[in-house]
């Protein structure tokens, strides 16, 4: 990411994300809600955002909204990613950072396999 050196820029890069999260929303197969509280932004959900967005993106995936959510209440394992898919059992991944982010993507969206070492929580509250 290049440096911010005005708040023009960083309004840039906000406008940007912003763009690419609303582009997303009217997802029709399911989503990925990150959860974006102060303890999961602390701990990197912005740039697990990103990351997932631009895993879907460099895929061609269109059809996974990506949203984001409030605490999940699970303060411990920070940044966390809920996937619902139409269909099959919620699954809530923790420790997600960027890198964990696009194997999300490419193990359990393209190719609908679990990320095991990152499940958190499987099925409804």
């Amino acid at each position: 990411m290049p440096k911010i050196k005005s708040l023009e820029d960083l309004m840039k890069i906000k406008e940007n994300t912003l763009k690419n999260v609303k582009m997303r929303e009217l997802g029709k197969r399911g989503k990925i809600i990150v959860a974006m509280g102060t303890c999961g932004i602390a701990a990197g959900a912005k740039e697990t955002l990103n990351a997932i967005v631009e895993a879907l993106n460099e895929s061609n995936i269109d059809d996974i909204a990506v949203v984001q959510s409030g605490c999940m209440g699970l303060c411990e394992v920070e940044p966390t990613v809920k996937v619902e898919i139409e269909g099959e059992t919620p699954v809530v991944y923790g420790h997600v950072n960027p890198e964990n982010a696009k194997k999300i993507v490419k193990k359990h969206i393209l190719a609908g396999e679990l990320v095991g070492e990152l499940i958190v929580k499987q099925g409804k509250e």
